[in-house]
């Protein structure tokens, strides 16, 4: 053997986990090294008693196309004091551990930072090397490049959407998805556009003007008149949970909205569903402004689309991310992201040049100049213009308030 390599995975699950994890141990094997995986993520490296197993072929081969995760994860985020007193050094050495593999998405990425420099400062110099992941799409890869679990996602998350569509359109309601995405709207984008859904809000809308939840009503509204003047009666809208995380807790209070608080005054929005919300805040608006005939149900697509089986598109990708992960090692580089290009070419993001200030690497947001979001928002979402508003006065006694584009200020 030349040595050990340990492996871990942080953060929430996502399809291609097990495909990362078991390609490097397959590659890793396959050039002499042992394999080790770690389970609870970075709380195992706090802990004298971390549970660990040897991942050998047989192991590797029955999970590499499975979804979930086999190390079991977690958001374990090591403190100041837990470097001094906690780490495990002696797992280290004890193994004659030469890289430690990470999986998970910015945090995760920071912390294996972190542990990098410490390592060094105790004199155990190791090679860490991150594997981005992450369902959103929010880690910054070159040339737009995804994280790995984000297309198996949207995938599994457009064929749920579709479905709802159907449903909409049989039935002759409205349903409002409420889909993840907590820094940026790139999964709920991908399921309006792969949808043809007629609205879809997401945060980086808002990047001209405040958000708020008379706006996200209103957006909602917007789609609904237009439709209602072309004699369609149905419909969805897909709403990208951030945009809740965004909005001011006054705004939320205001609105009548009975939540929980943490213990700095901010709304607990994660423990409540994001489509009952919009879909209670929209029934009270129709009440107010008479707007009758139109019923309503929401959706919410999140934890479903973490922990399903990859599709091809990830099944290939994650494989050549772990053997990229093994080629930069076989290089020397260590403290950095493995990216693979369109022609499966692996090169080394250094984290150090990603991070900011703060050691924080900022989300990948949706480039709302970009033609992904202009083609969908001029060509397949639907709303009011000047041009409606002859029409929506049938509906409505102010069509001026649901312009698309006044209530954005684009």
């Amino acid at each position: 053997m030349k040595g050990s390599i340990i492996i871990l995975c942080g953060g929430g699950p996502a399809p291609g986990m097990n495909t990362v994890v078991c390609s490097v141990a397959k590659t890793f094997l396959s050039n002499g090294y042992r394999v080790i995986g770690l389970h609870g993520g970075y709380s195992g490296l706090f802990n004298q008693n971390p549970r660990t197993e040897d991942l050998d072929f047989f192991k590797a081969d029955a999970y590499f196309n499975r979804g979930g995760s086999y190390l079991q994860m977690s958001r374990f985020k090591p403190t100041d004091e837990d470097f001094e007193k906690n780490f495990n050094l002696g797992l280290f050495k004890d193994n004659d551990v030469k890289l430690l593999v990470t999986v998970g998405g910015d945090d995760t990425a920071s912390t294996a930072n972190r542990i990098a420099k410490f390592l060094e400062a105790k004199k155990y110099p190791i090679h860490n090397i991150h594997v981005p992941k992450t369902i959103d799409n929010d880690l910054p890869l070159p040339m737009n490049a995804p994280t790995f679990g984000f297309n198996s996602a949207k995938d599994e998350g457009a064929h749920i959407a579709r479905t709802i569509y159907e449903d909409a359109r049989t039935s002759g309601n409205w349903l409002l998805i409420s889909a993840m995405g907590r820094s940026a709207g790139h999964l709920a984008l991908g399921i309006g556009e792969a949808t043809h859904c007629p609205m879809t809000i997401i945060p980086e809308m808002f990047n001209k003007t405040g958000i708020n939840i008379d706006k996200i009503i209103k957006l909602t509204i917007s789609a609904i008149l237009k439709r209602s003047i072309l004699g369609i009666g149905y419909g969805t809208v897909v709403v990208a949970e951030g945009v809740f995380h965004d909005l001011d807790p006054k705004d939320i209070k205001d609105a009548g909205v009975t939540m929980t608080y943490d213990e700095h005054g901010h709304p607990e929005l994660g423990k409540i569903s994001k489509a009952v919300l919009f879909n209670e805040l929209l029934e009270k608006e129709f009440k107010k402004i008479g707007f009758k005939g139109v019923k309503t149900r929401p959706v919410e697509i999140g934890y479903d689309v973490r922990c399903q089986d990859p599709i091809a598109y990830d099944l290939s990708y994650c494989t050549e991310l772990a053997m990229g992960a093994y080629e930069l090692f076989e290089k020397g580089e260590t403290g950095c992201m493995v990216y693979v290009d369109s022609f499966g070419n692996a090169k080394p993001l250094y984290l150090h040049d990603l991070q900011n200030e703060e050691g924080k690497i900022p989300p990948r947001r949706v480039d709302m100049e970009g033609g992904i979001a202009q083609n969908y928002y001029r060509n397949i979402a639907q709303y009011i213009t000047p041009a409606d508003y002859k029409e929506a006065a049938k509906y409505v006694s102010n069509p001026e308030d649901y312009d698309f584009k006044k209530i954005l200020e684009w």
